[in-house]
């Protein structure tokens, strides 16, 4: 943010970046020195007003975060694999979120969140230096604020899930060593960047201040689409390929061995996803309603198509089907959660689920890789579908919210038009699955030559409960 030359010093607690398309923005506090007696009086820093409401609502959202992983995701994950790696995968998501944490304190939020350069931050706030119980963030709302410390823990869910995503796509057959080290040169390397490219801004009160590449495009991303779901899901394809496909696959039966506990998994996502959604707002407000309310309708929709789509094409609905088209609901209205209105949210689901189903059952099958748990079929093609889709919904004459532009004095809500838009999100769709994509591919090659990657083949066979943790998740 630009400080006006009459300032000759700023405080400690100064200038952080927005999220979420864009919000946040400057620190309330402003420190300055005593102006010299002849002088007129120094501008005040802008005042900013902070609602009990808001902050309340953001602290729920993040707890609702942390709840979508563990044990929202780790259940899901886990009761998909075999019963001799379901302890593995709990054990991988909940050390991810814990690991994850740390990181985002030590440097992850400065990176992603502080003044750089257009692809990443500085390390202004490194160690949280500066952030306390004064600090503020900038909303949507030119003015208003929540306290820097809860954006800081909210957004530290968001970087913490992340990586976990990645885990589906190569599971039962990663050493659990080498995927932690990946998450850790994964995180720092690709998910700050692209969260500093697609959220960082300088918020209402400076929005003419230098903001990150993909957001520069005209790109919007409410809560995820590209930072969280495309990212993840393409840097899980890169790592299927790259460690090769399980022993035994296509052969041996790898069903799932728990659809009661994949079934609690999803429904926990479900909720927790109200948070990751409504509270990508920042504020308590109408539009987190409307990013609610999308929540409920997109996965509805797409967890019914799903499951029409089993019965049609293969007799039976499945409650792998349901669950499975209810996150590709969720992953496809991420991005559009407050910028579409809900009949364009009921069909970005349908559309989403329609195009998912086709590559986990026809184009995996075809070119044969082993994902897993589909992380890419879902994860990274729901997610594009939905940074797409998001550019269209968004008009106003197709119900959408509208595009608030900042550069105007009364924050007038408008549509530069389809094409326009359409390119703007492309742009940031190509983007990310570029630098996630040949990045991941660097950093495992960087694992696999220091740790390896994989398993020996009878620790695989014999379940990585056992061979890696020394425990197992059932006892008969």
């Amino acid at each position: 943010m630009n400080i006006p030359s009459t300032l000759k010093t700023v405080a400690r607690s100064a200038l952080l970046g927005s999220f979420a398309l864009g919000a946040l923005g400057t620190v309330a506090a402003l420190a300055q020195e005593a102006a010299p007696a002849v002088a007129a009086a120094a501008p005040a820093a802008p005042a900013f007003t902070v609602d009990k409401g808001d902050t309340t609502w953001m602290m729920i959202s993040t707890v609702l975060v942390l709840l979508m992983t563990i044990p929202g995701l780790a259940l899901f994950y886990g009761g998909l694999v075999r019963t001799k790696n379901m302890l593995s995968v709990l054990m991988q998501v909940f050390t991810i979120t814990s690991v994850v944490m740390i990181i985002w304190v030590f440097y992850g939020y400065s990176l992603a969140f502080t003044p750089g350069n257009a692809f990443v931050g500085g390390l202004s706030k490194m160690f949280l230096s500066g952030v306390n119980v004064s600090t503020l963030s900038e909303t949507f709302s030119k003015g208003v604020a929540i306290p820097e410390l809860v954006f800081v823990v909210f957004q530290m869910t968001f970087a913490c899930i992340t990586p976990a995503l990645i885990v589906g796509a190569f599971a039962e057959r990663v050493k659990f060593s080498a995927l932690i080290l990946f998450v850790i040169l994964w995180v720092t390397v690709i998910y700050f960047p692209i969260a500093h490219m697609v959220w960082f801004w300088g918020g209402p009160s400076a929005y003419a201040d230098p903001s990150g590449l993909i957001f520069s495009f005209g790109a919007i991303d409410f809560a995820g689409g590209t930072v969280v779901h495309i990212n993840a899901g393409i840097a899980g394809l890169v790592g299927a390929l790259m460690i090769g496909k399980r022993i035994g696959y296509k052969k041996d039966i790898m069903a799932p061995h728990s659809m009661t506990l994949t079934m609690v998994g999803a429904s926990l996502l479900w909720v927790g996803w109200f948070g990751f959604n409504a509270g990508s707002n920042l504020e308590a407000n109408a539009y987190a309603v409307l990013a609610m309310i999308n929540t409920f309708v997109a996965t509805a929709a797409a967890a019914v198509t799903w499951i029409v789509l089993e019965s049609l094409l293969r007799g039976k609905a499945s409650m792998l089907g349901a669950v499975s088209g209810a996150v590709t609901g969720l992953v496809a209205v991420t991005p559009a959660a407050g910028f579409a209105g809900p009949m364009g949210a009921i069909v970005l689901g349908i559309v989403a689920t329609f195009v998912c189903y086709f590559f986990v059952s026809v184009v995996k099958n075809t070119f044969d890789y082993d994902d897993s748990l589909d992380v890419f079929g879902v994860h990274c093609i729901g997610g594009i579908i939905g940074a797409l889709g998001t550019g269209i919904l968004v008009n106003p004459a197709l119900g959408g919210a509208g595009i608030v532009d900042y550069s105007t004095a009364d924050f007038a809500a408008g549509y530069a038009g389809t094409a326009t838009q359409l390119l703007a999100q492309g742009k940031g769709v190509l983007v990310t699955l570029l630098w996630s994509g040949i990045g991941s591919a660097i950093l495992y090659k960087i694992v696999d030559l220091i740790i390896g990657l994989r398993p020996t083949a009878d620790a695989e066979r014999e379940g990585l409960d056992l061979t890696a943790h020394g425990e197992a998740a059932y006892h008969s």
